[in-house]
């Protein structure tokens, strides 16, 4: 872990918390060049009509055009949700050189919960990968979401690190986009 993961992993949650305030799933990401944000991104997929609109490509596409090039070398992407398919796959075509994230999805993740797209042996692209940082904050942020959309009751409300510092909700299962 870098000294500044968990603060930029903590930028990525408010974009995803600003996600949620909108109804949307609240995932969020921001993309670290010379230990510096230079984009953020949040899920836009309901307000953009845009199935691409994962917050990942929404943080990808800006920061390419912040650093007028696809090729995002020397980039990290901070996001609070184990990226699917699709991101994994942009993940790797722009060259990130590392990801971060908190939450793992085990209905869609592509990052070894359901498919191992991230840093698969044929490409030739290899990510560094963290995965688990902040997990017991994100994790409950999503099964919420999903149980309120459900017109069911919330786990435990959004704990912050400082709320849930007298112990961890490792086995809460996290409900998923798909």
């Amino acid at each position: 872990m870098f000294p500044s993961d968990e603060d930029h992993l903590r930028a990525a949650i408010a974009e995803a918390r600003a996600a949620e305030m909108e109804g949307e799933v609240p995932v969020g990401a921001v993309i670290v060049y010379n230990n510096e944000i230079i984009t953020r991104g949040q899920n836009r997929v309901l307000r953009d009509h845009d199935p691409t609109a994962h917050a990942e490509i929404v943080a990808l596409r800006q920061a390419g055009l912040h650093l007028s090039n696809y090729r995002l070398n020397d980039c990290t992407l901070y996001v609070t949700l184990e990226p699917c398919a699709m991101c994994a796959g942009a993940i790797l075509h722009a060259r990130i050189t590392r990801l971060v994230y908190a939450a793992d999805d085990p209905k869609a993740g592509a990052c070894g919960s359901v498919l191992a797209v991230m840093n698969h042996p044929q490409l030739n692209h290899k990510v560094e990968v963290v995965s688990g940082l902040l997990a017991e904050e994100c994790g409950p942020m999503l099964s919420n979401f999903f149980l309120e959309r459900r017109g069911k009751k919330p786990l435990t409300p959004h704990l912050t690190k400082e709320e849930n510092a007298g112990g961890k909700d490792d086995d809460k299962e996290v409900v998923s986009e798909g």
